[in-house]
């Protein structure tokens, strides 16, 4: 019975999967993404260097190189895939009130986003071994392109997997707090195995490693070199021996490769077990006392016995008026907008002041482009006498002034045009991104995530 409820649940995955437009552009897209990124040249793509230097571009370098940057730039999106394509709704109404295996169904569901992520690889591998016949220096050899790249990514893609199942299972990670919490463990999978990587390599420091990507890099690279980079880095000439085979046999490398693809397995069955039942519930309100200070009281209330509203006479600055008031109608948006700007008088309004405002922004903008993109409020929306476009353009207008004025008490104090100038770019380029994405996807999960990414960059750059 436990069989026949995973298989079930597994095919039912697959034939969604298929019906997905995502799907088949995002295998399509693999190859092309895949020669960005393997970048010889400063500014081309993705690069890897030790001490700055690249290294000899050698067939087991090559898929080794493949592997980092899939295990680490790519996991954030194929978690993004994962949680907004199209077996994201799932009929839990009908599926909650069988007797079928929680934990049957979840490894179902596991196994098939396995599947298609492990598809995705399979294409990435195709082009590897093209680029291979291309680029490579030495002796062109398949098996140590595509099984290095698959050794060191696909553990990575099968963890993001089992976290994709687990957060759909407990109901308080199946919306934006476990989109914060991902970003979150993305960051620790990053930094926890560099810290980790300043003594001798041991089975410890390898399980560290969750993406797989630093090992091998690290512990075949000369000694006493320093000065790792994985992304967009300077590059001086020279080139910088690797040895690739002594940082994969590291001692426990191998092996904790197949244990965390052990572990996915167990977190897959775990979700089963942790799952918990949606409710359609009232919505509690949170901070109810704060429910005064929100902007959103500034809105007027429709009253029924009223007369048909006049025409306004300036209808843009209305329209203008009324989107920063819904970006910024959350209870505690105006106490945090004040502390970010506070934040601003700091001496560093770049690291300090700037991301603290952006990071609010990147929360409200994405709540509020995920609602006005909303297929169905879309088709609405489309019959009034404000075109798409021109609303578009006003959301990214009142994201900018926002985000100006969080910078005002800098730009008092300052004196400067420097954090007005920064204050606009960076609200304005926000704004864009927002509507933008929540004009291709309908939801504010994919927004949210992909603005806390570009924000860390922002941030951390």
């Amino acid at each position: 019975m436990g069989t026949a409820i995973l298989r079930s649940s597994l095919d039912t995955s697959l034939l969604r999967y298929r019906r997905s437009k995502a799907l088949w552009l995002m295998l399509l897209s693999a190859p092309i993404a895949a020669r960005y990124m393997i970048s010889q040249e400063e500014g081309q793509g993705i690069s890897v260097t030790i001490g700055n230097q690249l290294p000899v571009l050698t067939s087991a370098v090559l898929g080794v190189w493949l592997g980092i940057v899939v295990s680490t730039l790519v996991m954030p999106i194929a978690y993004i895939y994962l949680r907004a394509n199209t077996t994201r709704r799932q009929p839990w109404q009908v599926e909650e009130v069988t007797a079928a295996s929680r934990v049957s169904i979840a490894l179902g569901r596991f196994l098939a986003d396995c599947a298609i992520l492990l598809a995705v690889l399979a294409m990435l591998s195709f082009a590897g071994l093209f680029l291979g016949w291309l680029m490579v220096t030495g002796p062109w050899n398949p098996l140590h392109i595509v099984g290095l790249l698959w050794l060191v990514a696909a553990p990575t893609f099968v963890v993001v997997a089992a976290i994709r199942i687990l957060f759909d299972a407990v109901p308080m990670l199946r919306g934006a707090f476990g989109d914060v919490l991902f970003f979150i463990i993305w960051m620790a999978a990053l930094v926890a195995p560099s810290i980790m990587s300043q003594g001798p390599a041991t089975f410890g420091t390898s399980m560290a490693d969750l993406g797989g990507a630093l090992t091998p890099l690290v512990q075949g690279a000369p000694e006493g070199s320093n000065a790792f980079a994985i992304g967009a880095s300077s590059i001086v000439p020279g080139r910088m021996e690797l040895d690739v085979f002594k940082g994969i046999a590291a001692e426990g490398y191998i092996a904790s490769r197949l244990i965390w693809i052990g572990i996915a397995f167990a977190v897959a069955a775990l979700a089963g077990l942790l799952y918990r039942p949606h409710r359609s519930k009232a919505r509690k309100q949170r901070f109810k006392w704060l429910g005064k200070l929100s902007l959103a009281k500034l809105l007027p209330a429709a009253q029924p016995l009223d007369s048909a509203a006049p025409r306004a006479a300036i209808p843009l600055l209305g329209l203008l008026l009324t989107e920063m008031r819904l970006i910024a109608s959350g209870p505690l948006f105006p106490l945090l907008a004040v502390a970010a700007a506070l934040a601003g008088l700091a001496p560093d309004f770049r690291h300090i002041g700037s991301p603290a405002g952006l990071l609010l922004l990147v929360f409200a903008l994405s709540a509020h482009a995920g609602r006005t993109e909303a297929r169905g409020l879309v088709s609405l929306t489309e019959t009034t006498a404000t075109p798409s476009w021109l609303r578009r353009a006003v959301f990214v207008a009142a994201g900018t002034i926002l985000s100006v004025l969080m910078a005002l008490p800098a730009i008092v104090v300052s004196a400067s045009i420097y954090p007005l100038t920064l204050a606009v770019v960076t609200g304005a380029v926000a704004s864009v991104l927002a509507i933008g994405l929540a004009a291709m996807s309908g939801s504010p999960f994919v927004v949210r995530l992909v603005l806390i990414i570009i924000w860390y960059g922002y941030f951390a750059g």
